[in-house]
């Protein structure tokens, strides 16, 4: 598929923000001031072993699901096999991609990637995925059609590699549509599901959701109401007026998002 290399090529180089962990990396470990980043990736980073390139680029260069649904959409049903991906990376090695990498200071840096850099891209965008046709037709045509590169990426992910795991996908979209309750939150929140808990099947995930829903309401409950500290110290200790056990609202609010998804997919699935 010749325009592979240059979408990788593209993705590759568009402009990345440097995330705070990679700044705490550099300058916990190589002696070098928030303020002299930009300098250390462009000019250092080339210096260092392979391993600490990694090390310091992969929350950059490790794709998201996001990233995967660019490729997913590119792709269709079509797959990379595995023994092309050594010829892929060399060939984006060779041309040169530069990375973009944007600072602190708003400031952009141009950055050759190595091959392990392009090696962790390349290799966990899920290339050699094969999607059936009547999953890969289901998402294809469901509506609305901005979800779509979403939902394929979704399709390409290894937890549905078999059959009764790839029918929980199948049987949530289609009777979602049908119900009117798709989303593509919810889409997204039932793959995070599926990585974490390996469910073999529909009937055990119908199984499983009471507990998952008795386990979220204790944690908001706990959450919302904090147990009284026993004396003035143990709550100095926690920030005193300012409870640091209690969650902010957004980790409160994902919670009790979560809940409302698992309500709507028992319903979905049984």
């Amino acid at each position: 598929m010749t325009e592979l290399p240059d979408q990788l090529a593209t993705e590759l180089e568009r402009p990345r923000d440097v995330p705070a962990q990679v700044v705490n990396h550099v300058v916990g470990n190589y002696d070098v001031g928030r303020d002299d980043i930009g300098r250390f990736l462009a000019g250092e980073l080339p210096k260092l072993e392979d391993y600490e390139v990694d090390l310091i680029l992969s929350p950059v260069f490790t794709p998201t699901l996001s990233d995967q649904s660019v490729f997913a959409t590119l792709l269709g049903r079509n797959s990379i096999p595995r023994d092309q991906w050594p010829a892929l990376v060399q060939q984006l090695v060779a041309r040169p991609t530069r990375a973009q990498l944007v600072t602190e200071d708003g400031r952009t840096h141009t950055v050759p990637l190595r091959d392990v850099t392009i090696e962790r891209y390349v290799h966990r965008l899920r290339l050699d995925a094969a999607v059936p046709e009547p999953l890969f037709n289901l998402v294809n045509h469901l509506p609305p059609a901005a979800d779509r590169p979403m939902l394929k990426a979704i399709a390409r992910r290894a937890v549905w590699d078999s059959d009764p795991r790839r029918d929980i996908l199948m049987r949530y979209l289609s009777t979602a549509i049908e119900a009117e309750t798709y989303r593509l939150e919810d889409a997204i929140e039932l793959l995070k599901l599926m990585e974490t808990y390996q469910p073999a099947d529909a009937a055990e995930v119908v199984k499983r959701i009471p507990h998952w829903q008795q386990v979220l309401r204790q944690e908001i409950h706990e959450a919302a109401s904090p147990k009284p500290f026993f004396n003035e110290r143990v709550q100095e200790l926690h920030g005193g007026g300012r409870d640091q056990r209690r969650q902010d609202d957004s980790r409160l609010g994902g919670k009790q998002r979560e809940l409302e998804f698992l309500d709507r997919l028992e319903k979905l699935l049984r």
